[in-house]
């Protein structure tokens, strides 16, 4: 037999309140998130509880539909790397999210799994129940309410979920008057936290990963991501202020040719997109990856929803492969209604 399950995370913010979940059907599926995390851990925290309440049943072959290249590559490409530089990237660097996958590495010891990448809100049954639940969860903690954690997988034991590195943390709703801890899917850091002991703003973007990583193991592995997901992840890239702050770092991801008709309907060159974004480079933003789609063999069009404080915008982005690197090239930003 084979339990086929969806795995996602959600950050409203990333980082931000975040909430993760796993999806079986209706009567099978679990969710939780913390006041203060990423989307690659709850990317992660997903997958990890999905295994621990699993694990009553070893002998099943779990099949994890999962739309995380990061997560994907960290559990089948670069873990054993990782394990055996003393879990340190290729370039030296610790790991991120260590705790989150030392515990994985050790829930999936003996078991029979694969992973399957599916693409993210793209209609995909499951996926689309687990993103729906662990948006809740997030949104739940952002609200400072309490968060649905569903009826988990029958005969799990009650112990399978909450990560040992947030043992004996207590519930932030229940510490705000808002209901017991045990009302919550798993205990949580103090609010403005990270969980897993780790500075939330040290997370990398996928890109980081896979630059420092993949890049550096591709000789050993002869694996490197695709061409959706370096531009995916480079666009997450621009959307911090870090990068649109470094006017060096804009000059890299900026095609010479640049142009973005904004959503205020303003013409912008890349200088001027540089020199603004480096005066001003403003906060976060989160995106809603809606597609990813290679036209030819060096160029790939992404659309996405980013959500800001007036609202939410829906945006194209034309990245094109110039030889060496994958830049923006065009980009286009309309106000949803």
């Amino acid at each position: 037999m084979t339990i086929t399950a969806a795995a996602d995370g959600s950050a409203l913010g990333n980082p931000g309140p975040a909430g993760w979940a796993w999806y079986v059907d209706d009567e099978c599926w679990r969710a939780g998130g913390w006041p203060h995390g990423t989307n690659n851990q709850g990317e992660l925290m997903a997958v990890l509880d999905l295994f621990r309440a699993t694990a009553h049943v070893p002998d099943e072959h779990l099949k994890v539909l999962c739309d995380s290249q990061y997560v994907i590559n960290s559990i089948t490409k670069w873990m054993p790397g990782w394990k055996r530089k003393g879990w340190r990237k290729g370039d030296g660097k610790p790991v991120m999210n260590l705790e989150l996958l030392k515990e994985l590495d050790r829930e999936l010891a003996g078991r029979k799994y694969t992973f399957e990448w599916v693409k993210g809100h793209a209609g995909h049954d499951l996926n689309e129940a687990a993103d729906e639940r662990a948006r809740a969860a997030a949104t739940a903690y952002q609200q400072g309410v309490a968060a649905r954690s569903g009826p988990g997988f029958a005969g799990a034991p009650v112990a399978a979920g909450p990560s040992r590195t947030d043992a004996g943390a207590g519930s932030a709703a229940a510490k705000a008057g808002n209901g017991p801890a045990a009302a919550r899917t798993e205990p949580s850091p103090a609010v403005g936290a990270s969980p897993f002991g780790q500075p939330p703003f040290e997370e990398p973007d996928l890109f980081s990963e896979l630059e420092a990583e993949a890049f550096n193991e591709a000789e050993a592995t002869g694996a490197e991501p695709g061409p959706e997901a370096i531009v995916e992840a480079l666009e997450r890239e621009l959307a911090g202020p870090e990068a649109r702050g470094d006017i060096g770092r804009t000059g890299v991801l900026l095609h010479p040719d640049f142009m973005e008709i904004g959503s205020s309907g303003r013409v912008w060159t890349r200088d001027a997109m540089m020199m603004a974004l480096e005066e001003d480079p403003g906060h976060h933003t989160e995106l809603e990856i809606l597609g990813a789609d290679r036209i030819g063999t060096s160029a790939v069009l992404l659309t996405y929803r980013s959500y800001t404080r007036s609202g939410t915008v829906l945006r194209s982005s034309l990245w094109v492969h110039d030889g060496t690197k994958w830049r923006l090239r065009f980009h286009q930003g309309t106000p949803e209604a």
